[in-house]
């Protein structure tokens, strides 16, 4: 059980904790005598080319370590003198905030295994504030635009994109919902041995959940954002459209805590999108009670207009499909890949392969950038966009998130090709947003620097760092950090062929 795990790294890290508190205690004293050294700190903007974390005993416990430097890519063009920077932008994708109280929750499913996982996470209460830290580190990177990249919300409830739009927008975001304080399953007088409780279980964090329901101020972006439809942010649960059933749910005084009997382990995602349609409503009766409120209605298709207006993002209808320039001469094209009726993975449509084309012929001789949650490659229906993106000289790259990882890859085309990335999320381990630069180079082409950011240093985002890293279901075991050619690199492309 995963309490098991954590509970058996803590008490490494009790030892490990206390060794190193006695050699702090002896570096001190050397550095007294005039013959020690400062500790390393993280650094106070998250860039991950001064700092980073990693746990190099393997004992569960993260430590500040030296930052990575840029790497060479070279697959798709030679390195060259760079030149103009073309654009600075900051991504930001899968913040997941999460009304972790909402009645509407169901994190006992993960007791069925995949593809139920994650629904329960040991730091799901600090999504709030997780997003605010990467929000100080972006701001410390300062850059000209920032692109969010979906799932913005958890499960498609009002107050989570609200919460997520006030954290990018600055002032007062208020992670509590129903009565004042905290509600829910990781209350220390739960009994349930399957979900951590931090104010009992170790790694003992005394006081963490009434510390996450109190509001906090966020800095906000400072700049324009823009934002991608996310799964989440129009499904419940990431998985099924709004029911009359679901919908009474998230707004009632009923929060289902338990399996029914006899339900079975379903054997494909559809399965499970069907048991999870009809399984809430059949386990209402005999729920626990909690605070109804009002605000936590599911939004579904409205999600759309919410994230519209909260950015201040072009285009109309009820697609999020749209362009902009992230420079003057680099042209950003969103896709909205969400399916509207039920399930995770994306899809692509005749009339977006459409618009596709419009906007990659309108944006002439400029580089193009192409936003999507979900990859394009695993897309149903995707086989004509990424023939159009193929047959393109100026395509310079992909950009999505969903998958919770950093990765990229090199895509060779006969046109010159272009570069997927994917980016990893602040729900899970390693909690990163990223930096890119586009950089021209000599001849005509370009070069894009990414680097990874870290969530800005501490109090809560911290510990939520320290649980995510610990979470057996999470990022880390996942190896959602990638490697080192998918964090910090220099991307080379060749001009564009004539």
């Amino acid at each position: 059980m995963r309490r098991a795990a954590i509970c058996a790294l803590a008490v490494t890290r009790a030892a490990v904790a206390m060794r190193r508190c006695l050699i702090a205690l002896l570096v001190a004293a050397l550095t007294v005598a005039g013959c020690g050294s400062a500790e390393r700190l993280p650094d106070r903007g998250g860039s991950t080319l001064r700092t980073t974390y990693a746990d190099p005993d393997g004992d569960g416990v993260l430590a500040v370590a030296p930052g990575e430097p840029l790497r060479d890519r070279t697959l798709l063009g030679p390195r060259r003198r760079t030149g103009a920077e073309l654009a600075r932008f900051a991504y930001v994708t899968d913040a997941h905030i999460r009304d972790e109280e909402s009645p509407a929750r169901a994190p006992f499913l993960d007791r069925l295994g995949a593809p139920f996982t994650s629904v329960f996470r040991p730091q799901e209460s600090l999504t709030a504030q997780v997003l605010v830290a990467a929000v100080r580190s972006i701001d410390g990177f300062a850059p000209r635009a920032v692109v969010e990249g979906g799932d913005l919300a958890d499960s498609s409830q009002r107050n989570e994109l609200a919460a997520g739009s006030a954290g990018l927008n600055g002032g007062t975001v208020d992670p509590d919902s129903g009565a004042a304080g905290y509600q829910g399953i990781q209350a220390p007088s739960n009994p349930d041995p399957f979900y951590y409780r931090p104010d009992v279980d170790s790694p003992r964090h005394a006081g963490l959940l009434a510390a996450a329901q109190r509001p906090l101020r966020s800095p906000g972006l400072g700049v324009p954002w823009f934002p991608v439809a996310g799964n989440h942010d129009l499904l419940v649960d990431g998985e099924i459209a709004p029911t009359p059933a679901t919908r009474a749910l998230a707004i009632g005084d009923r929060a289902p805590d338990e399996l029914p009997r006899g339900v079975r382990l379903p054997r494909d995602a559809a399965q499970a999108r069907t048991l999870l349609d009809g399984l809430l409503p059949r386990i209402v009766p005999g729920s626990p009670r909690v605070a109804a409120d009002p605000d936590r209605a599911e939004l579904g298709e409205q999600a759309v207009g919410m994230l519209r207006r909260a950015a201040g993002a072009p285009g109309r209808g009820s697609r999020l499909d749209y362009t902009f320039d992230l420079g003057p001469r680099l042209r950003a094209i969103v896709l909205d890949t969400v399916r509207r009726d039920a399930g995770s993975d994306g899809i692509v449509s005749a009339e977006q392969v459409a618009f596709l084309r419009t906007a990659l012929r309108d944006a002439g001789t400029r580089w193009v950038i192409v936003f999507s949650h979900q990859p394009l490659a695993g897309a149903e229906g995707a086989a004509p966009t990424l023939a159009l993106l193929d047959g393109d000289p100026h395509v310079l790259a992909t950009i999505a998130g969903h998958t919770h990882a950093n990765r990229i890859a090199p895509h060779r085309t006969a046109a010159g090709g272009y570069w997927q990335i994917q980016t990893a999320s602040l729900a899970d381990y390693p909690q990163q947003a990223r930096a890119l630069r586009v950089l021209a180079t000599a001849g005509g082409g370009a070069v894009v620097e990414t680097w990874m950011l870290d969530t800005a240093p501490g109090g809560l985002p911290d510990v939520a760092r320290e649980l995510a890293y610990l979470d057996a279901q999470g990022g880390r075991p996942a190896g959602d950090a990638g490697g080192v050619l998918d964090r910090n690199v220099r991307l080379w492309r060749a001009p564009p062929l004539r």
